[in-house]
Protein backbone atom coordinates (compact mmCIF):
# COMPACT_ATOMS: atom_id res chain seq x y z
CA UNK A 1 0.00 0.00 0.00
CA UNK A 2 2.81 2.41 0.90
CA UNK A 3 4.72 1.48 -2.28
CA UNK A 4 1.68 2.24 -4.45
CA UNK A 5 1.26 5.62 -2.73
CA UNK A 6 4.95 6.42 -3.33
CA UNK A 7 4.68 5.62 -7.04
CA UNK A 8 1.60 7.86 -7.34
CA UNK A 9 3.42 10.73 -5.66
CA UNK A 10 6.37 10.44 -8.11
CA UNK A 11 4.21 10.84 -11.21
CA UNK A 12 4.50 14.23 -13.00
CA UNK A 13 1.59 16.57 -12.50
CA UNK A 14 -0.51 17.76 -15.37
CA UNK A 15 -0.89 21.43 -16.24
CA UNK A 16 -4.33 21.64 -14.56
CA UNK A 17 -2.99 19.92 -11.42
CA UNK A 18 0.11 22.16 -11.30
CA UNK A 19 -2.14 25.21 -11.24
CA UNK A 20 -3.94 23.84 -8.19
CA UNK A 21 -0.73 22.93 -6.34
CA UNK A 22 0.99 26.33 -6.75
CA UNK A 23 0.53 28.60 -3.78
CA UNK A 24 0.41 31.78 -5.88
CA UNK A 25 -1.98 31.75 -8.83
CA UNK A 26 -0.62 32.57 -12.30
CA UNK A 27 -1.61 35.76 -14.01
CA UNK A 28 -3.79 35.60 -17.09
CA UNK A 29 -1.02 36.74 -19.43
CA UNK A 30 1.31 33.91 -18.25
CA UNK A 31 -1.10 31.04 -18.84
CA UNK A 32 -0.60 30.82 -22.65
CA UNK A 33 3.16 30.48 -22.14
CA UNK A 34 2.71 27.25 -20.11
CA UNK A 35 0.22 25.64 -22.44
CA UNK A 36 1.70 23.05 -24.86
CA UNK A 37 1.69 23.90 -28.55
CA UNK A 38 -0.42 21.69 -30.87
CA UNK A 39 1.49 19.15 -32.92
CA UNK A 40 0.40 20.70 -36.23
CA UNK A 41 1.87 24.12 -35.39
CA UNK A 42 5.26 24.79 -37.04
CA UNK A 43 7.36 27.86 -36.43
CA UNK A 44 10.09 28.87 -38.87
CA UNK A 45 13.39 30.31 -37.74
CA UNK A 46 12.90 33.55 -39.70
CA UNK A 47 9.55 35.34 -39.96
CA UNK A 48 10.68 37.73 -42.71
CA UNK A 49 9.28 37.29 -46.21
CA UNK A 50 11.66 36.14 -49.00
CA UNK A 51 13.07 39.01 -51.01
CA UNK A 52 14.64 39.28 -54.42
CA UNK A 53 18.41 39.09 -54.77
CA UNK A 54 19.95 42.55 -54.52
CA UNK A 55 23.03 41.47 -56.44
CA UNK A 56 21.13 39.62 -59.15
CA UNK A 57 18.65 42.43 -59.77
CA UNK A 58 21.38 45.04 -60.29
CA UNK A 59 22.14 45.98 -63.88
CA UNK A 60 25.59 45.62 -65.46
CA UNK A 61 27.15 48.46 -67.45
CA UNK A 62 28.64 47.16 -70.72
CA UNK A 63 31.55 49.21 -72.17
CA UNK A 64 31.28 50.28 -75.83
CA UNK A 65 34.17 48.03 -76.92
CA UNK A 66 32.64 44.88 -75.36
CA UNK A 67 30.17 42.71 -77.27
CA UNK A 68 27.79 40.19 -75.71
CA UNK A 69 26.19 37.39 -77.65
CA UNK A 70 23.71 34.79 -76.39
CA UNK A 71 24.37 31.34 -77.82
CA UNK A 72 21.72 28.64 -77.82
CA UNK A 73 22.77 25.23 -76.45
CA UNK A 74 23.80 22.70 -79.10
CA UNK A 75 21.08 20.28 -80.07
CA UNK A 76 21.84 16.61 -79.47
CA UNK A 77 20.19 14.33 -81.95
CA UNK A 78 18.90 11.03 -80.67
CA UNK A 79 19.69 11.85 -77.02
CA UNK A 80 16.84 12.41 -74.56
CA UNK A 81 17.70 13.91 -71.18
CA UNK A 82 15.65 15.24 -68.26
CA UNK A 83 17.88 18.28 -67.86
CA UNK A 84 17.80 21.27 -70.15
CA UNK A 85 21.31 22.21 -71.37
CA UNK A 86 22.45 25.67 -70.21
CA UNK A 87 22.70 28.65 -72.53
CA UNK A 88 26.02 30.43 -72.99
CA UNK A 89 26.82 34.15 -73.07
CA UNK A 90 29.94 34.90 -75.08
CA UNK A 91 31.81 38.05 -74.04
CA UNK A 92 34.35 39.55 -76.44
CA UNK A 93 36.51 42.57 -75.67
CA UNK A 94 39.88 44.15 -76.48
CA UNK A 95 41.75 41.79 -74.10
CA UNK A 96 40.18 38.51 -75.19
CA UNK A 97 37.09 36.31 -75.03
CA UNK A 98 35.20 34.70 -72.17
CA UNK A 99 31.95 32.81 -71.70
CA UNK A 100 29.38 32.34 -68.94
CA UNK A 101 26.86 29.52 -68.64
CA UNK A 102 23.29 30.48 -67.77
CA UNK A 103 21.11 28.08 -65.77
CA UNK A 104 17.81 27.16 -67.47
CA UNK A 105 15.78 29.37 -65.10
CA UNK A 106 17.91 32.52 -65.69
CA UNK A 107 16.95 34.92 -68.49
CA UNK A 108 19.27 37.47 -70.07
CA UNK A 109 18.40 40.87 -71.59
CA UNK A 110 20.36 43.93 -72.71
CA UNK A 111 19.27 47.48 -73.42
CA UNK A 112 21.22 48.61 -76.48
CA UNK A 113 20.38 52.28 -75.92
CA UNK A 114 21.84 52.49 -72.40
CA UNK A 115 24.17 49.46 -72.87
CA UNK A 116 23.11 47.83 -69.62
CA UNK A 117 22.60 44.09 -69.19
CA UNK A 118 20.23 42.50 -66.69
CA UNK A 119 19.35 39.01 -65.49
CA UNK A 120 16.06 37.64 -64.19
CA UNK A 121 14.75 34.31 -62.88
CA UNK A 122 11.48 32.46 -63.31
CA UNK A 123 10.53 32.19 -59.61
CA UNK A 124 11.97 34.74 -57.20
CA UNK A 125 10.60 32.81 -54.21
CA UNK A 126 12.64 29.69 -54.98
CA UNK A 127 15.78 29.66 -52.89
CA UNK A 128 18.03 27.86 -55.39
CA UNK A 129 17.06 30.32 -58.12
CA UNK A 130 17.78 33.33 -55.92
CA UNK A 131 21.20 31.91 -55.05
CA UNK A 132 22.24 31.28 -58.65
CA UNK A 133 20.74 34.61 -59.71
CA UNK A 134 23.36 36.65 -57.84
CA UNK A 135 26.15 34.18 -58.58
CA UNK A 136 25.54 34.25 -62.33
CA UNK A 137 25.35 38.05 -62.30
CA UNK A 138 28.71 38.25 -60.49
CA UNK A 139 30.34 35.89 -63.00
CA UNK A 140 29.03 37.96 -65.91
CA UNK A 141 30.17 41.26 -64.38
CA UNK A 142 33.65 39.86 -63.64
CA UNK A 143 34.09 38.59 -67.20
CA UNK A 144 32.93 41.90 -68.70
CA UNK A 145 35.48 43.73 -66.54
CA UNK A 146 38.13 41.14 -67.38
CA UNK A 147 37.90 41.43 -71.19
CA UNK A 148 37.77 45.24 -71.03
CA UNK A 149 40.25 46.21 -68.28
CA UNK A 150 41.57 42.93 -66.87
CA UNK A 151 42.02 41.64 -63.33
CA UNK A 152 45.20 42.03 -61.31
CA UNK A 153 46.68 40.64 -58.12
CA UNK A 154 49.73 42.10 -56.39
CA UNK A 155 51.73 39.89 -54.02
CA UNK A 156 54.16 41.33 -51.47
CA UNK A 157 57.01 39.19 -50.16
CA UNK A 158 57.87 40.27 -46.60
CA UNK A 159 60.88 38.58 -45.06
CA UNK A 160 64.68 38.61 -45.03
CA UNK A 161 65.99 37.15 -48.27
CA UNK A 162 62.57 36.61 -49.86
CA UNK A 163 62.86 37.09 -53.63
CA UNK A 164 60.81 36.28 -56.75
CA UNK A 165 61.64 36.10 -60.45
CA UNK A 166 59.82 35.03 -63.62
CA UNK A 167 61.79 32.54 -65.72
CA UNK A 168 61.07 31.12 -69.20
CA UNK A 169 62.12 27.63 -68.11
CA UNK A 170 62.15 25.57 -64.92
CA UNK A 171 64.34 22.83 -63.51
CA UNK A 172 61.94 20.96 -61.23
CA UNK A 173 58.67 21.43 -63.17
CA UNK A 174 57.76 20.44 -66.71
CA UNK A 175 55.83 22.93 -68.88
CA UNK A 176 52.12 22.25 -69.33
CA UNK A 177 51.86 24.15 -72.63
CA UNK A 178 54.20 25.72 -75.16
CA UNK A 179 55.72 29.02 -74.07
CA UNK A 180 54.77 28.68 -70.40
CA UNK A 181 56.67 30.85 -67.91
CA UNK A 182 57.46 29.98 -64.31
CA UNK A 183 57.53 31.97 -61.07
CA UNK A 184 60.69 31.16 -59.12
CA UNK A 185 60.54 31.88 -55.39
CA UNK A 186 63.26 32.09 -52.76
CA UNK A 187 61.54 31.83 -49.39
CA UNK A 188 64.16 30.35 -47.10
CA UNK A 189 63.78 26.72 -48.19
CA UNK A 190 66.70 24.50 -49.13
CA UNK A 191 65.16 23.79 -52.56
CA UNK A 192 63.89 26.15 -55.28
CA UNK A 193 60.16 26.75 -55.61
CA UNK A 194 58.96 26.92 -59.21
CA UNK A 195 55.30 27.40 -60.12
CA UNK A 196 53.99 27.31 -63.67
CA UNK A 197 51.95 30.35 -64.73
CA UNK A 198 48.45 29.25 -65.86
CA UNK A 199 47.33 29.86 -69.41
CA UNK A 200 45.80 33.31 -69.84
CA UNK A 201 47.72 34.81 -66.91
CA UNK A 202 50.71 37.14 -67.26
CA UNK A 203 53.22 37.28 -64.41
CA UNK A 204 55.90 39.93 -63.87
CA UNK A 205 58.15 41.16 -61.07
CA UNK A 206 58.46 44.97 -61.04
CA UNK A 207 60.48 44.59 -57.81
CA UNK A 208 62.32 41.57 -56.36
CA UNK A 209 59.72 41.47 -53.56
CA UNK A 210 56.65 42.14 -55.73
CA UNK A 211 54.74 39.82 -58.06
CA UNK A 212 52.15 41.23 -60.47
CA UNK A 213 49.56 38.84 -61.94
CA UNK A 214 47.28 39.94 -64.78
CA UNK A 215 44.52 38.11 -66.62
CA UNK A 216 40.94 38.25 -67.90
CA UNK A 217 39.63 35.50 -65.60
CA UNK A 218 39.41 36.71 -62.00
CA UNK A 219 39.04 33.20 -60.62
CA UNK A 220 42.21 31.93 -62.32
CA UNK A 221 44.25 34.98 -61.25
CA UNK A 222 43.20 34.77 -57.60
CA UNK A 223 43.61 31.00 -57.55
CA UNK A 224 47.21 31.26 -58.75
CA UNK A 225 47.87 34.01 -56.19
CA UNK A 226 46.57 31.69 -53.46
CA UNK A 227 48.93 28.93 -54.65
CA UNK A 228 51.90 31.27 -54.30
CA UNK A 229 50.73 32.54 -50.90
CA UNK A 230 50.42 28.98 -49.58
CA UNK A 231 54.21 28.61 -49.51
CA UNK A 232 54.58 31.34 -46.87
CA UNK A 233 51.33 32.15 -45.10
CA UNK A 234 51.66 35.40 -43.11
CA UNK A 235 52.48 34.68 -39.46
CA UNK A 236 51.36 36.96 -36.62
CA UNK A 237 54.57 37.23 -34.54
CA UNK A 238 57.11 38.72 -36.97
CA UNK A 239 54.73 39.69 -39.77
CA UNK A 240 56.61 37.63 -42.35
CA UNK A 241 54.97 35.94 -45.32
CA UNK A 242 53.33 36.56 -48.69
CA UNK A 243 50.54 39.12 -48.67
CA UNK A 244 47.97 39.35 -51.49
CA UNK A 245 46.68 42.81 -52.51
CA UNK A 246 45.67 44.82 -49.42
CA UNK A 247 45.97 41.90 -46.99
CA UNK A 248 47.20 42.77 -43.50
CA UNK A 249 47.74 40.83 -40.30
CA UNK A 250 47.48 41.86 -36.67
CA UNK A 251 50.72 41.18 -34.80
CA UNK A 252 50.60 39.31 -31.51
CA UNK A 253 52.73 39.97 -28.45
CA UNK A 254 55.75 37.74 -28.08
CA UNK A 255 55.67 35.11 -25.36
CA UNK A 256 58.14 36.00 -22.62
CA UNK A 257 59.26 33.10 -20.45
Amino acid sequence: MKASMATKSCRPLRFSQSLRVTSTPLHDFLIPAFQPLPASTTRSFSQSAPRASRVGAATIAVPPDVNLRLLDPPKRRGIITRFEPPKIIEIEGPLGKASVQLPPFVSYAIDKATRKASLSVLDRKARDQREMWGTTRSYLANHILGVSEGHTAILRLVGVGYRATVEPAAITVKPEYSGQHFVSLKLGYSHPIELGVPMGVKASTPLPTRILLEGIDKEVVNSFAARIRRWRVPEPYKGKGIFVNEETIKLKAKKIK
